[in-house]
């Protein structure tokens, strides 16, 4: 006998989908342009690769981090530490983190957790925006 789903995760989302996909998507596109843009510049110029590189493997790093807390999560197990989270999002894994959170509906509804989260993706946006506009004059 299967237990009865709550309204509000059926109303959430009939069918296990990402609601609203295509605004998502694009949402995801435009906050990776700044460091997608900054870092190809960075890498041409010669003055560091590290930015091209870091992003893709800490953004895999941070989705499989969600994965794993959100599957410990399910089976009361070892949780990974918010701190760990943050860490990873902070040192350039926060669009892994983004993709991660809407794939396994996973720490979107924590409202401390969120603003932390957002304030990480801020601060990137913000120091590629200073890089590419002022020439890093600002940060």
């Amino acid at each position: 006998m299967s237990r009865p789903q709550s309204t509000t995760r059926r109303a959430a989302s009939p069918d296990g989908a990402v609601r609203h996909l295509r605004s998502k998507g694009l949402v995801f596109i435009g906050l990776c342009v700044l460091p997608l843009v900054g870092a190809v510049q960075m890498l041409l110029s010669g003055q560091s690769w590290l930015p091209a590189v870091a992003y893709p493997l800490v953004s895999l790093v941070s989705f499989a981090l969600y994965w794993r807390d959100k599957h410990q999560a399910r089976n009361q197990g070892w949780r990974t530490p918010e701190k760990v989270l943050h860490a990873s999002e902070l040192c350039g894994g926060w669009p892994g983190a983004l993709l991660a959170q809407q794939a396994f509906r996973h720490k979107t509804r924590k409202v401390s957790f969120q603003l932390s989260f957002w304030l990480i993706v801020a601060l990137h946006q913000l120091f590629w925006a200073d890089y590419l506009l002022f020439g890093g004059r600002w940060l």
